[in-house]
C-alpha cells in the first residue's frame, strides 16, 4: 500500500502543476501572446537543463577521478583508522552519493541559472546603439547586452570549478590521496594532478574575470560621479590587465607542475599573485586617488565628470531640452493675460486629488459601485475646442456585493459607466461639472449607442467571474440600475472573447484546482459557452505579456474608437549604460501621493538609462491588450521584438483616436526631474561645485505634522513662452538646491514642461513636438517667487486668513487643492482651488473659492475670473472657464451644507441662486459674522450641558450665518472690483 499511495500522490502533486501550466497555456493562448509564456519557460528549462548538466557533470568527474585514483594502500594511523571507519559507513550508499550529490548540487545550479533568461535572450538578440563609450570605444550595447551576459557565465563556470574542486579534494582526503603525516601534508600524484587542473582552470577564469573588470569600470558608481574616473583610467584599468596577465601566467606554472610534479612554482606564482592583487589591484589605485587626484580633484576629473554629463543626459534623454532664459515679472498690469488665453481657458480647478468623493455621492447610485481615490487627467474634444477632463469609470465594488459564490462571480461580473467633468469650471455651486454621467451613461462623450459603457476589466474588479451563456438563454449578470431612480436592475450577457472557455469539465476542473473552488466545478450556473475572466487589473495583464516593462504606476481610461480602453506607459530600463547616473526609482518617483499612500511608486530598482518604449492598452470589455513599440529607436526594444516578433505592433497601427489620449508618463517625468535638477547644468566648473544645483519643492499644500515630501507634476494645457499654442503638459517646477537639514529657499528658478500632445488626427502619426521638454530657466532672479512663498503668501494675506479661519471654526473643512505654477503673463502665477466640506455623513468637498497670486499679489474669490481681475489691477484680460459663473454662487442661507448631498435626487442644472442682500454688503459681513460667533458661543454652552438638540440648532444656526458671510464677502469683492474699473 505504501508504494501505491506514494505513486498517487506523486500523480496528484503531478496533475497540480500540470494544471497550472495548462492553466497559463489557455491564458496566454486566449489573449495572444502565447509566444510570451513559451518563450520565456522553454528559454527558463533550457538554462536549467544546460546549468544542471554542466554542475552535475562536473561534480560527478571530479568525485568519480578522486575515487578512481585513490590509493589502494595507505599507511596505517589514527587519522586513518578513522577515515577507515568513515568509508565503511559510506560504502554502502557510496554509488547513490556519487550521484545525489551532483544531481541536488545540478539542481540548485539549474534554478539559479534559469532566472538570469532575460540576459540570455538579450546577448543572443543584441542591438548595435549605433553611440559608443568614451574610455573603450566600444558600442554602448556590449555593455547593456553582451557583459551582463559574460559576467553571469564567468561566475557561474567559478562556481563549477570550486564547487569541484572542493568535492575532489574532499574525497581525495577522505580516500587517503591527501593525508596528514609526521612530515607535513602528503599527496598522492593523482590528487596533485587533480587540483593542479582545477586550480589552473579557476586562475584562467579569474584572468578573464579580470579582464572582463576592466569594462565594468564604466558603469561603476563607486565613485562621485559614475563611470571610470581619473584613478580608474590610469591605475585601475592598467592593473586589471596586469594581474589578468598574471593569472593566466600561474594558471600555466600549475599545468607544469601537474605534468613534473613539482609544487614550488605555482605556490611562489600563486604567492605573488595574491601580493600583486593586494598591491596593485588596491594599494597603487589607493596612492593614485590620494596622492594625484585629492589635491587637484577638478583639473583631474574635469574630462571624465564631462563623460558623466553627457551620458547621463544621453541615458535619461535629457540631451534635447529646451532651455530658455525667463526673466520673471513680477508686478502684475492690467491686460497682462490678453496673450495667454488658451492657458488661462484650461486652467484646471478640479483636483483630481479631492474629488472622489463628489464623483461617489453624484454619480455612485448602487452600493456595489465605487470610484478610485484618485481621478485621472485627461483631455477630449468639446464642441471643436481641446479640454481638459477630470475621468473616471465606475468599476465594481466587491465589498457591496450579497455573499455568496453566486453573487460574487456569476451575477455582479463588471462596473459600468464612464464619468467626467470639466477640469476648468465648476459649476454654480462649488459641485463638478459633468459632461458624461448618468446611468444609462450619456454626455457629451457618447453614449451606449456610441461607446460600450462596461467595465469587465479594471483596477478593482473581481478575482474571477464567470460569464457567457448560449443565444437566447436569460441573461443572468446585474449589468446596471435601469434608471438612475429605479430600483429595479436590468440584467445582460457577456458578448466577448475575454478568458479562456471552462464549458468542458475538464477545464472547469483546472480552474476549480487554480482557484481552489469546488463551485465552480459542480455550479448549475456554468454552462458549456461559460468563459472564466481572471488577472483583471489592467497592469498585471501588461505585466504577465510583457514582463520586460517596467510598468508606470499611473494607469489612467480614456473612450477609445468606441471602447473604454486603459492606457499604460512601460519603460525599458539598465543600469548598464557606461558613465551614466545610476537612480533608484522607487525614490525618484516618491511624492506626496505616493508618500500618503494613495498612489504608488515605481519598484526600489536602480537603473540608469530609461525609455518610455511601449504604449499598451487594455480593453476594458473583452481585457485585450495591444502593445504598441512606441520609442522604436530603443535598442532594448529592437531586441525584445526580435525575441517576441508578433507581440509588439508598430505605433504606425495606433488610430488617431488613441493617438489622442496618450500622454507624457508620470513616473518617466519624476525621474528626469530628479536628474535635471542637477544635470541642467551644462558647464563643468559649476557642476562639479554643485553651486547651481535646483531642487523639486516640497509639496506646500501638506498639513502640519505630515512628512515634507515633493509636489506631484501636474498634467495641464498650458502654452509655453516658446510655443505656438497650448499643449497637454506634464510640468514641474524648480527651487535652489538646499543641503538636507536647512531651511528650503523657495524662490523659483525653474519651470519644465513635457508636451505630452501626440495626436496629428492621423492614423499612426505621431506629432514631432511630442516628448519636448522646454525648461523655463529664472536662476538668474532671486525675487521670483516659489510655490513655498506663494502658500505662504496665501495663508498670510489678512483677508483670506480671516475667511479661511471663520470657516475652520464651524462644522464645515477647509480643503487646499493643487497649488498649480503657470508661466502666464511674463510671470508666474500660482492658482490654488479651495474646497469646503461640511461634517455630513454624505459630505464631499466643493469648490468654493480660488487663490491667484503673482508676484506678492494676492487675489480670493469665488471664480478663477474674478481673482485674475483682482490680481491684474481689475482687469486680466484672461478668458476662463469659470467665467460664466461670475455672480453665479449661491447666496440661499437655507441650501444644504457645503459638499453635502441633498435630500433630492442630484441633477446636473445649476440651482438658481437666490437674490443677493440689497443692504450694505460690509454691514451684512459684520453682523453675519457676529452671528456666527454668538452661534458657535452657543453651541459650545449646549454641548458643556450635554444638550445636543440644542447643539445641532446652533449648528444650523452656524452654517447659515457662514453662508451669509460668504454671500456679502463675494458682493463686497464684487463692488470693490467694479470700483477698481
Amino acid at each position: 500500500m505504501v508504494p501505491t499511495l506514494i505513486v498517487l500522490g506523486l500523480l496528484v502533486i503531478g496533475f497540480v502543476y500540470f494544471s497550472q501550466v495548462y492553466a497559463d497555456v489557455l491564458w496566454y493562448n486566449q489573449l495572444g501572446f502565447l509566444e510570451v509564456f513559451v518563450t520565456e519557460n522553454l528559454s527558463r528549462i533550457g538554462l536549467f537543463v544546460a546549468a544542471f548538466l554542466i554542475m552535475a557533470a562536473s561534480v560527478y568527474f571530479s568525485l568519480r577521478i578522486a575515487y578512481r585514483s585513490r590509493p589502494i594502500y595507505a599507511p596505517d594511523s589514527n587519522v586513518q583508522d578513522n577515515l577507515n571507519r568513515y568509508q565503511a559507513q559510506l560504502e554502502p550508499i557510496r554509488r547513490l552519493l556519487m550521484l545525489g550529490i551532483p544531481i541536488v548540487l545540478g539542481a540548485f545550479a539549474g534554478t539559479a541559472a534559469s532566472s538570469q533568461w532575460e540576459r540570455m535572450l538579450l546577448f543572443f538578440n543584441s542591438e548595435s546603439f549605433g553611440q559608443t563609450d568614451p574610455e573603450f570605444g566600444l558600442d554602448i550595447g556590449f555593455y547593456v547586452f553582451t557583459l551582463p551576459f559574460l559576467n553571469f557565465l564567468l561566475g557561474f563556470l567559478v562556481s563549477v570549478t570550486v564547487i569541484s574542486g572542493i568535492a575532489g579534494v574532499l574525497t581525495h582526503y577522505l580516500y587517503g590521496g591527501i593525508r596528514l603525516e609526521e612530515k607535513g601534508l602528503f599527496t598522492s600524484r593523482a590528487a596533485r594532478t587533480h587540483i593542479a587542473v582545477l586550480a589552473a582552470l579557476f586562475l584562467i577564469l579569474q584572468g578573464v574575470n579580470y579582464w572582463l573588470d576592466r569594462y565594468a569600470t564604466v558603469t561603476s558608481s563607486s565613485g562621485k560621479w559614475a563611470g571610470a574616473l581619473y584613478t580608474d583610467v590610469n591605475a585601475v584599468i592598467p592593473t586589471k590587465a596586469i594581474l589578468a596577465a598574471a593569472a593566466v601566467i600561474v594558471a600555466v606554472l600549475f599545468i607544469v607542475s601537474a605534468v613534473i610534479g613539482r609544487w614550488r612554482l605555482p605556490v611562489i606564482g600563486t604567492a605573488m599573485l595574491v601580493i600583486t592583487a593586494i598591491l596593485a589591484g588596491g594599494v597603487y589605485p589607493w596612492v593614485i586617488q590620494r596622492f594625484q587626484v585629492v589635491p587637484s580633484e577638478f583639473s583631474r576629473e574635469e574630462p571624465f565628470i564631462e563623460r558623466n554629463m553627457e551620458m547621463t543626459r544621453a541615458a535619461y534623454g535629457l540631451d534635447g531640452v529646451q532651455v530658455t532664459d525667463y526673466g520673471v515679472e513680477e508686478v502684475p498690469q492690467e491686460g497682462a493675460l490678453n496673450e495667454d488665453g488658451e492657458t488661462t481657458a484650461n486652467i484646471r480647478l478640479l483636483d483630481p486629488n479631492l474629488v472622489s468623493d463628489a464623483f461617489s455621492q453624484l454619480q455612485q447610485f448602487r452600493q456595489y459601485y465605487q470610484f478610485p481615490e484618485i481621478l485621472n487627467v485627461d483631455r477630449y474634444e468639446i464642441d471643436g475646442e481641446i479640454e481638459d477632463t477630470v475621468i473616471a469609470v465606475r468599476e465594481l465594488n466587491t465589498a457591496g456585493v450579497p455573499a455568496g459564490w453566486i453573487n460574487e462571480h456569476v451575477y455582479y461580473t463588471h462596473g459600468y459607466g464612464v464619468v467626467a467633468a470639466a477640469g476648468s469650471t465648476v459649476q454654480p455651486d462649488g459641485r463638478p461639472a459633468f459632461i458624461q454621467s448618468g446611468i444609462p451613461s450619456t454626455g457629451l462623450l457618447g453614449d451606449e449607442s456610441t461607446f460600450e459603457p462596461r467595465i469587465y476589466f479594471g483596477e478593482e474588479s473581481p478575482e474571477y467571474s464567470i460569464v457567457g451563456a448560449p443565444e437566447g438563454a436569460t441573461p443572468l449578470e446585474i449589468d446596471r440600475p435601469q434608471t438612475e431612480e429605479s430600483d429595479q436592475e436590468a440584467r445582460s450577457t457577456f458578448q466577448g472573447d475575454g478568458g479562456p472557455v471552462v464549458g468542458n469539465f475538464f477545464n472547469r476542473l483546472v480552474y476549480a484546482l487554480k482557484f481552489q473552488s469546488t463551485d465552480l466545478l459542480l455550479s448549475d450556473q456554468v454552462n458549456d459557452q461559460s468563459q472564466i475572466l481572471y488577472d483583471r487589473d489592467p497592469v498585471d495583464r501588461v505585466e504577465k505579456v510583457a514582463p520586460y516593462l517596467t510598468l508606470d504606476s499611473n494607469t489612467y481610461p480614456a473612450i477609445v474608437d468606441g471602447r473604454v480602453k486603459w492606457i499604460i506607459d512601460g519603460y525599458t530600463t539598465t543600469a548598464d549604460y557606461p558613465y551614466s547616473t545610476q537612480q533608484e526609482l522607487q525614490s525618484a518617483t516618491v511624492d506626496s501621493l505616493t508618500a500618503t499612500g494613495v498612489s504608488t511608486a515605481l519598484p526600489a530598482e536602480r537603473v540608469n538609462y530609461i525609455r518610455n518604449a511601449v504604449k499598451a492598452t487594455v480593453d476594458a470589455y473583452d481585457g485585450s491588450v495591444d502593445l504598441y513599440a512606441w520609442d522604436d529607436e530603443d535598442p532594448i526594444l529592437k531586441a525584445w521584438q526580435e525575441i517576441y516578433p508578433s507581440s509588439l505592433q508598430p505605433y504606425s497601427e495606433m488610430s488617431a483616436d488613441l493617438m489622442a489620449h496618450v500622454r507624457y508618463p508620470e513616473d518617466l517625468f519624476k525621474v528626469q526631474r530628479e536628474l535635471l535638477a542637477r544635470y541642467h547644468v551644462t558647464q563643468t566648473q559649476p557642476f562639479y561645485s554643485n553651486n547651481q544645483a535646483w531642487a523639486v519643492p516640497v509639496d506646500p499644500t501638506l498639513e502640519d505634522g505630515e512628512r515634507a515630501v515633493k509636489q506631484p507634476p501636474f498634467y495641464l494645457s498650458l502654452q509655453m513662452p516658446d510655443q505656438e499654442s497650448a499643449s497637454f503638459s506634464l510640468t514641474t517646477p524648480f527651487i535652489p538646491f538646499v543641503p538636507e537639514g536647512q531651511e528650503p529657499r523657495n524662490i523659483l528658478y525653474g519651470f519644465l514642461a513635457a508636451d505630452g500632445d501626440a495626436g496629428t488626427g492621423e492614423d499612426g502619426v505621431k506629432a514631432e513636438t511630442y516628448g519636448a521638454l522646454r525648461l523655463l530657466d529664472s536662476s538668474g532672479q532671486d525675487s521670483a517667487v516659489g510655490p513655498g512663498q506663494a502658500a505662504n503668501l496665501f495663508n498670510s494675506d489678512t483677508e483670506v486668513s480671516q475667511e479661511l479661519n471663520l470657516l475652520r471654526q464651524g462644522a464645515s473643512e477647509v480643503i487646499s487643492g493643487n497649488l498649480l505654477t503657470l508661466p502666464i503673463g511674463g510671470g508666474i502665477a500660482y492658482v490654488q482651488p479651495v474646497y469646503v466640506q461640511s461634517s455630513g455623513d454624505s459630505s464631499f468637498p466643493v469648490l468654493r473659492r480660488v487663490l491667484v497670486s503673482f508676484g506678492e499679489q494676492v487675489g480670493f474669490a469665488p471664480t478663477l475670473a474674478e481673482a485674475l481681475d483682482q490680481v491684474f489691477q481689475g482687469d486680466s484680460g484672461a478668458e476662463t472657464g469659470d467665467s460664466e459663473n461670475v455672480g453665479e454662487t449661491p447666496n440661499d442661507p437655507a441650501a444644504p451644507p457645503a459638499g453635502e448631498e441633498p435630500t433630492a435626487e442630484p441633477t446636473e442644472e445649476p440651482t438658481t441662486p437666490a437674490e443677493p442682500g440689497t443692504g450694505d454688503p460690509a454691514a451684512d459681513l459684520r453682523a453675519a459674522l457676529e452671528e456666527a460667533n454668538a452661534a458657535i458661543q452657543e453651541g459650545q454652552d449646549a454641548l458643556a450641558e450635554g444638550d445636543f438638540a440644542a447643539y445641532g440648532e446652533a449648528q444650523e444656526r452656524l452654517d447659515q450665518a457662514l453662508q451669509r458671510a460668504l454671500d456679502a464677502e463675494s458682493r463686497l469683492s464684487g463692488a470693490s472690483g467694479d470700483a477698481g474699473q
